[in-house]
């Protein structure tokens, strides 16, 4: 009976713990998040991705200003003169009754006062290069918008490696609290016989030292908590004096740990879609440059009223200002440029081309990432199924030697070991757990997945 106790009461002290590992982290008390809340709310408060939607708003504004080069331009404007001296003219003197031969007048010509107001427009009718550049600037937004989309992508990851290191390290610092209570019965049990004098003070300075170790221990624990706490707020935009509750759980993670071996498709990488906006960009320069050969037509209009007078006054008189009007319209058509348009179509085919092998590299690089995290998730899973048969083991080892040592049939020493057996085997386990989780977020990451789960 005394032995059932016994085996009972470790099972108690074992499904306790499982209750633990399995619950909410609860170190901090606040806003409960979930994986999805967590990442959800990075996307809408971390300064990157706040940085980035700007940036997608400034190239709706650069689409705008481009396009408006091809609208109405008018402008308005005042020309007033003063002609301090007044330039002359030199006509015959014979023009004022002058008879002498050769003899030349200098005339005044002009006004002391002059002045115009006048509205001066135009308008682009044809240029090859500005329906380009329009093209060019929507798809700069495109490229903007992709660029959201990979820091949203590094955001989540971030977020989501940080939220399950805590949950790994919470599950830990669950298992030493059990460790250390079993120990401090044992030790309590141990000094008791020590003072019966059924065992050696040895044994207990011993249980003591590993005691103290296990409190060490969980002390770092806790503070590698805090730490974990303060790096997931971070990542996720929020106040570091903002407590937070997470209510995942490890099974949750485990259970997504599933190989993919579907088809890839590349257009699920951001990397790769940038990529062909790049291309999209590059083929609009090419063409851009080639409509350099294009001529530029262009519509201009002029209208205003001036006037002109030696009195001051008069240019504040309006019936002393008459009307004017004029309407162009201009070609300019390029004929020869030392062959500067023909090098540089040149360089933006050579930069096209080179755009096509490096999609061609990067289609090689995403099968050979998500080749490896498939072999990495194959190996945590070997891995973390032989880490928990450890486990098992070992606590049946402890759980023995406890036995033994009860019944005065076993030594402290060989409990002490077990223990420090045991402890091993929990630290590779929860190792190999990391891997496994880890390699499963590798693996979406490759399959371009991460924020579509």
């Amino acid at each position: 009976m005394k032995k059932l106790n016994k085996a009972v009461g470790l099972g108690v002290v074992w499904l306790l713990f499982l209750t633990l590992a399995s619950a909410p982290a609860q170190a901090q008390q606040g806003q409960s998040f979930t994986l999805q809340q967590a990442v959800q709310y990075a996307l809408a408060h971390k300064a990157a991705v706040q940085n980035a939607k700007l940036d997608v708003e400034s190239a709706k504004a650069r689409v705008g200003e481009v396009r408006a080069i091809g609208l109405p331009q008018v402008t308005g404007g005042v020309d007033y003169s003063n002609n301090l001296a007044i330039q002359r003219v030199f006509l015959p003197a014979a023009f004022v009754g002058d008879p002498t031969p050769g003899a030349v007048i200098a005339a005044p010509f002009g006004t002391r006062h002059s002045n115009s107001l006048a509205l001066n427009g135009s308008q682009l009718l044809f240029d090859g290069s500005y329906l380009l550049g329009l093209k060019a600037a929507s798809v700069y937004t495109q490229l903007s918008e992709k660029s959201l989309q990979q820091t949203e992508i590094q955001t989540a990851d971030a977020v989501t490696r940080a939220y399950y290191t805590i949950l790994i390290t919470d599950a830990r610092a669950g298992l030493v609290y059990q460790n250390l209570v079993r120990l401090d019965s044992m030790l309590r049990e141990t000094r008791i016989l020590n003072q019966n004098g059924f065992v050696e003070k040895i044994d207990v300075d011993r249980l003591e030292v590993t005691r103290n170790n296990l409190q060490t221990e969980r002390t770092k624990l806790k503070n590698l908590q805090e730490l974990g706490y303060n790096l997931l707020k971070f990542q996720m935009g929020m106040p570091q004096a903002q407590a937070i509750t997470l209510t995942g759980t490890i099974q949750e993670a485990i259970v997504m740990a599933e190989e993919q071996n579907q088809q890839i498709n590349y257009g699920n990488r951001v990397e790769y879609s940038l990529l062909q906006v790049n291309k999209q960009l590059a083929t609009l320069d090419l063409k851009n440059k080639r409509a350099g050969y294009l001529p530029r037509l262009v519509l201009t209009g002029r209208y205003g009223v001036n006037t002109a007078s030696d009195d001051l006054g008069d240019i504040f008189t309006p019936d002393n200002y008459f009307q004017f009007a004029t309407v162009g319209l201009g070609i300019q058509v390029p004929v020869f440029d030392g062959f500067s348009k023909k090098y540089q179509i040149q360089q933006s085919r050579i930069a096209l081309q080179k755009i096509d092998v490096g999609a061609k590299e990067l289609e090689n690089t995403i099968d050979l990432q998500v080749a490896q995290a498939n072999t990495n998730l194959r190996n945590a899973k070997v891995q973390i199924e032989a880490q928990e048969r450890n486990r098992a083991l070992a606590q049946e080892v402890v759980r023995v030697a406890q036995i033994k040592y009860r019944e005065g049939v076993g030594s402290s020493i060989e409990v002490l070991n077990a223990e420090t057996s045991l402890k091993e085997a929990e630290t590779n386990y929860f190792s190999a757990l990391y891997d496994l989780i880890i390699s499963q977020v590798d693996l979406r990451l490759a399959n371009g997945s991460l924020l579509n789960q």
